[in-house]
This record gives C-alpha cells, sequence and structure tokens, in this order.
C-alpha cells in the first residue's frame, strides 16, 4: 500500500482471506517464526484499531456540533459502535474508546510500542490505566521513561511492567497515586458470573484491608468447625460459612452447602406435557430438571420458601406470548422477558445482567407493549440506542440493529433451556415424520 493512501475495510478483509487460504510450513522454526510474526500482527491491528475509533469519535462529534448537539450529549453511542464492531461488550467498547483516546493523544510511544508488535494491546491497556492518574506532562514523561525504547521492553513480563508503572506513577506524583487509591473504595461491589456445572463465581471488589479482614473471618471459623470435627474441607467450609452469614440460613449438618430459598422457573413443552423431561432455570441461571427438583428438596426440608414457576414453550421453542395495552411493561410480561432471554442483555456480545424491559419499535412510533416487541437489556445499552440515528426492528430472523453507519447486527432470543429443534425424517415417499 502506498505512503498516504488510506486503509480499507477491504484491503483489510484480503489480507484475513489470505491468511486463511495459506498452508503452514512443516519446519518447526518456520512455525515458531510464523507464530511470532502473527502476534506481531495482532498488535500492529490492535493499534490501527485504536486509531480508527479515536477519528471515528471525532468524526460523529463534529457532525454533531454541526448539527446542533449539545456538547455533553456528542458522541453517545460511539463507544457501543465500536463494541459491536469489535464483537465485545457495551461496556468493553467504552475502555477500549477510553484506551484508544488517551493513549493517541498523549502516550505516542506507547502507541509505537504495539504498532511495532513490542507490547500487545493488554499490556498498552495497562501503561494506559496506570499513568491515568498523572497530568497530562507527568503521563508524557512516563510514556517516554517505559516505552521510548523497544529494546528496553524485550523479556519484560506484564507483572514486572505493571510495577515499573505503578512505581514511576508513584515518583512523578505520590498524592495523585494515593488519591487514586482513595478514590478506588467507590468501586466496590459484587458480582455473580456462571461457572461450569452448575456453579457461579461470586465476585467481591473489595478495599485491601476489608478484603483480608473477611478472608481471615472466614478462616478462622471453618478452622474452628474443622477443629470440632466437620469431615468438610476449609475451603468448601469457608464457601458454606459466606452463604450461611450472607443469607442468614443456617449451616447444614450433612456437609452439603446451606439450603436457601429457590425460585425455579420449569420451561414446559410438548414433549414434557406428553412425559418428556422439563428443564429449569434457578434465579435465570439454566440447571438440568434434576437438579432444580433436589434444590427445591433441600430447602423445603429446612422449611424455607420454593416458589415454581411453569412456562409454556410452543413447538418453534417460544415462550407463550402476552400482550398489554400498557406503556410500562407490566410485572409478568417484563419477568417472561427476562426468563425468555436468561437474564442476559440482549444486545449482541453484551453479558450484562437485565436492568430494563424495553420496547423494539418504540411505543411513540406505534410500538405494542408485548413479547414480540419486548427485550431485556442492561441499562448501558438501552441508553446506547437512544443515540441520534439508531434503530432497532423486529423480523423473522429476531431483533436487527442498525448503527448510524448502516451496520446491522441480529440477536437472536436464546433457545428455551432443554429445547431441542424439532427435525423430520422421511419415513415414505413424500411423508415425513416429526422426530422429538
Amino acid at each position: 500500500m502506498a505512503s498516504g493512501t488510506a486503509l480499507s475495510a477491504q484491503q483489510v478483509a484480503d489480507l484475513r482471506g489470505a491468511l486463511r487460504a495459506g498452508g503452514l510450513p512443516e519446519d518447526p522454526g518456520e512455525l515458531i517464526a510464523l507464530v511470532g510474526e502473527l502476534e506481531t500482527l495482532k498488535s500492529a491491528v490492535c493499534a490501527v484499531q485504536a486509531r480508527a475509533s479515536v477519528v471515528h469519535d471525532a468524526v460523529r462529534r463534529r457532525v454533531e456540533a454541526g448539527q446542533g448537539v449539545p456538547a455533553r450529549r456528542r458522541g453517545r453511542g460511539v463507544a457501543a459502535e465500536i463494541a459491536l464492531a469489535r464483537k465485545e461488550s457495551p461496556h468493553r467498547g467504552q475502555v477500549l474508546l477510553g484506551f484508544a483516546k488517551l493513549a493517541c493523544a498523549e502516550m505516542p510511544h506507547t502507541m509505537a510500542r504495539l504498532e511495532d508488535g513490542t507490547l500487545n494491546e493488554w499490556r498498552a491497556m495497562l501503561l494506559v490505566r496506570e499513568t491515568a492518574c498523572l497530568g497530562a506532562e507527568q503521563r508524557a514523561f512516563a510514556d517516554e521513561e517505559l516505552c521510548a525504547d523497544p529494546q528496553a521492553l524485550e523479556g519484560v513480563g506484564t507483572r514486572r511492567l505493571l510495577a515499573k508503572a505503578r512505581k514511576l506513577a508513584y515518583e512523578l506524583d505520590p498524592k495523585a497515586v494515593v488519591d487514586r487509591a482513595s478514590n478506588a473504595a467507590k468501586d466496590r461491589n459484587v458480582t455473580l458470573r456462571p461457572a461450569p456445572d452448575t456453579m457461579t463465581y461470586l465476585t467481591a471488589l473489595l478495599p485491601v484491608a476489608q478484603g483480608v479482614a473477611l478472608r481471615a473471618a472466614l478462616q478462622q471459623a471453618a478452622g474452628a468447625l474443622i477443629a470440632a470435627g466437620d469431615p468438610r474441607t476449609r475451603g468448601q467450609l469457608m464457601a458454606d460459612l459466606l452463604v450461611a452469614r450472607g443469607t442468614g440460613v443456617a449451616m447444614s449438618t450433612d456437609g452439603q452447602p446451606p439450603a436457601v430459598p429457590v425460585a425455579i422457573n420449569l420451561i414446559m413443552s410438548e414433549t414434557t406435557l406428553f412425559g418428556g423431561h422439563a428443564a429449569a432455570l434457578v434465579e435465570e441461571e439454566v440447571v438440568p430438571a434434576e437438579v432444580a427438583r433436589l434444590l427445591a428438596a433441600h430447602a423445603l426440608s429446612e422449611d424455607l420458601h420454593t416458589w415454581i414457576r411453569q412456562l409454556y414453550a410452543d413447538r418453534r421453542g417460544r415462550l407463550v406470548a402476552m400482550s398489554s395495552k400498557q406503556r410500562a411493561f407490566p410485572q409478568p410480561l417484563a419477568q417472561l422477558l427476562r426468563i425468555r432471554d436468561q437474564g442476559i442483555c440482549r444486545t449482541p456480545y453484551c453479558g450484562a445482567p437485565i436492568r430494563h424491559a424495553d420496547h423494539v419499535d418504540p411505543v411513540e412510533d406505534g410500538g405494542r407493549t408485548s413479547a414480540a416487541n419486548g427485550q431485556g437489556l442492561c441499562e448501558a445499552c438501552n441508553h446506547a440506542k437512544q443515540a441520534p440515528r439508531w434503530r432497532q426492528q423486529v423480523t423473522d430472523d429476531g431483533i436487527e440493529t442498525i448503527t448510524p453507519t448502516g451496520h446491522r447486527y441480529l440477536s437472536h432470543a436464546p433457545p428455551p433451556v432443554g429445547w431441542r429443534e424439532p427435525y423430520y425424517v422421511l419415513v415414505a415417499p413424500g411423508r415425513y415424520q416429526l422426530v422429538a
């Protein structure tokens, strides 16, 4: 490509096609060299993505300024566009755009190292994060000190690079680093994400003192129970104590996790009604029906509340529709949307929990308050789709999101748990039979 020629999406697509079609050498040295060059290429691609994101943001803001959009609303939805294009969550899109704007504007050496493959995107983002509390001049000095010489980064791992960045930031502005640590406590929270085998990861982000104190208290209590003859391991006891103390239920005496109240959404289909196996969601987490039965039995044995809600799925795997003349989704219909979308935001690539029941076609445009015109969205995605020139529409294949640039992204409701696509087999000439 000649100097000064704009890089096009088609050129990148052609390169991707060449990579896919190319064979691999048999020489071990050539294979390792290929892996290394591809890694360098990945970093260079990330640098181009960052620059393209910054330019797109600037162009969008300039256009909206000409249209009279207030300054505080300019650029709304840009991060969500970038997230969709990169097949990432909206939160990740915001992080990537923030990194790109700061690195391109104030950390040229970090960007140069990303372009030449000395740094990968993750390490470049760490450098931006660790110097974000510094002033522009100090950040420029840290950028030059850490990344001006590519040879100085050879063999430096992520942990060592992070330590160097933190040490330098503290030397340049200790007050800023201390203030950031003090403000970090405002970000404390608790998150939940699925794990294999009907388990979950419950993660707490805490200030170091509180985190250490909590773990020490759980260890001490677990040690006392072990000394008293409890057969559970220390890790099992710490987990069970956390549940018991956090929910107020009693510790079990049979070595099992403490029983807790459960709500089970039982997905019914034709095969279920005629003797098949049901599938279930417990608090919007997919579990085998047998596990749901055990959870319910455990809760009932401890005299705890258990709710079972039956939902019907038709032959095409759709949960039964409900409609309403209300503008806001009534609670049963909103609950149906949450169950249908399995508690996860409907936006492609977004894994955030549902916070809003939203109309695909807005009410002001004649959209109905119905299951077909409804979707569960996280707060960020619901706000992003309000940006100028964002559109959504219901199609036969799902919900289509159209961004201001005209790119289209299709989202499908996940099939109900336990659902298997029906298929037909030829049993006689011109005659097919449904196989459940």
